[in-house]
């Protein structure tokens, strides 16, 4: 059984022996180039084995390219389950071979899950597929494997801008032999009533992210790591100058990209009393019985500690079924790009000099127009907006 082990500190030398203590004020005193932070993920084989590649795969993400957490956190599962399913097979990593891979996908699709008890959805499946194939595309770039059967030989990889984007995700061949068919799936935006059924069910302070995500189609990472400095700095200063009714908030977005939002003064209003009312008092509270407070999220729990992230999405969960529908933190921020989009729509039809699709890409910060161009055909069938023209279809049935 592969194992996972958290690189821990470093030890001082009072807490070693007198016979280490030499040594271990040598290894604090050492300079590394590229050190592993503490908490990084050591993969080890079930006779406790360093799986070197893996761990130097997660080390240049980590470090190198700079990846977040949750990216990070991800590769670690695939290569932690891919490792794991070679090694209960008796085969070595550098030998797997299409027929290996291929028996690891339709295990999944046919044996349930350690974490949901069910089969893996096809979407997960292709998921971790591709996470295998960037890693031996990896090793192939970087000389751990001078080939391999999954993805060819070193000589292949030419460094021309086709064949990095071909690095990414696999060629056409990988994509045909190992991925499964997918149907895309739509975005189903929340209508007006549910997204405020679900604000009112939702406990301080998932209401106002909620809120938020509603407001500036923010992803639940960009959301979380807002700053209580990246408000303050737009709070407006009263003069004669008229106050605006949107600000530009920058933020961090996904891949660690500079990037901003447009938010409300209504919104930041509400994100100001939240400071005052409730955030203050849990500071304190959390101060009173000593415990380690946040650093500078904008949002924090009842403890006084940063809202994690599987915390708001069960939230969002459980108020989505108080409400008798589905909800999840993703859907919130497709509510927004659907709803921005079929207005800017509307305002394009009525004569405006604008280009709805590219405007709401730069909102949401998509990487491609085609992402983007999926929330237009949502709006295009969204049963909500068609529910009034069915009902007067057939209304000369009766």
């Amino acid at each position: 059984m592969v194992e996972i082990i958290r690189k821990g500190a470093l030890p001082s030398p009072g807490e070693v022996p007198e016979a280490l203590r030499e040594a271990a004020t040598t290894a604090l005193n050492m300079t590394l180039r590229e050190p592993r932070p503490v908490g990084f993920s050591l993969l080890f084989s079930s006779d406790m084995r360093l799986i070197e590649p893996a761990v130097a795969f997660l080390h240049e993400h980590t470090i190198q390219r700079a990846h977040t957490a949750d990216t990070v956190r991800t590769y670690t599962e695939i290569l932690y389950d891919w490792f794991d399913a070679l090694e209960q097979s008796g085969i070595v990593w550098s030998d797997a071979d299409a027929i290996d891979l291929v028996a690891y996908r339709n295990r999944m699709l046919q044996q349930p899950s350690e974490h949901t008890g069910r089969p893996c959805s096809v979407r997960t499946v292709n998921h971790r597929v591709r996470g295998v194939l960037r890693y031996y595309q990896w090793a192939v770039r970087n000389g751990w494997l001078r080939a391999s059967p999954l993805i060819g030989r070193a000589s292949d990889f030419a460094v021309t801008r086709r064949t990095r984007a071909r690095h990414r995700y696999g060629d056409d061949t990988d994509r045909s032999v190992f991925l499964l068919r997918q149907f895309e799936e739509l975005p189903r935006p929340l209508t007006s009533t549910q997204a405020r059924e679900l604000l009112a069910e939702l406990p301080p302070p998932y209401d106002l992210m909620a809120r938020w995500q509603l407001y500036t189609g923010l992803r639940v990472s960009e959301l979380l790591r807002l700053s209580v400095k990246d408000i303050i700095q737009h709070r407006w200063a009263r003069g004669s100058a008229p106050e605006p009714a949107y600000r530009v908030i920058n933020v961090v977005r996904k891949g660690r990209k500079n990037g901003y939002v447009i938010a409300s003064t209504s919104l930041l209003e509400e994100t100001a009393a939240y400071q005052a009312q409730y955030r203050s008092a849990w500071l304190r509270r959390a101060t009173r019985k000593r415990r380690a407070l946040p650093r500078s999220e904008l949002f924090i729990n009842r403890r006084g500690a940063a809202v994690k992230k599987n915390t708001y999405q069960r939230a969002v969960h459980r108020a989505g079924d108080a409400c008798d529908f589905k909800a999840m933190p993703h859907l919130l921020r497709a509510s927004f790009g659907c709803m921005m989009l079929a207005r800017l729509e509307q305002l394009a039809t009525q004569g405006a000099a604008i280009n709805p699709l590219l405007i709401v890409k730069i909102l949401m910060a998509h990487e491609s127009i085609e992402t983007t161009d999926k929330y237009l055909r949502a709006v295009a069938v969204d049963t909500y907006v068609l529910a009034d023209v069915l009902d007067t279809l057939l209304a000369g049935e009766h």
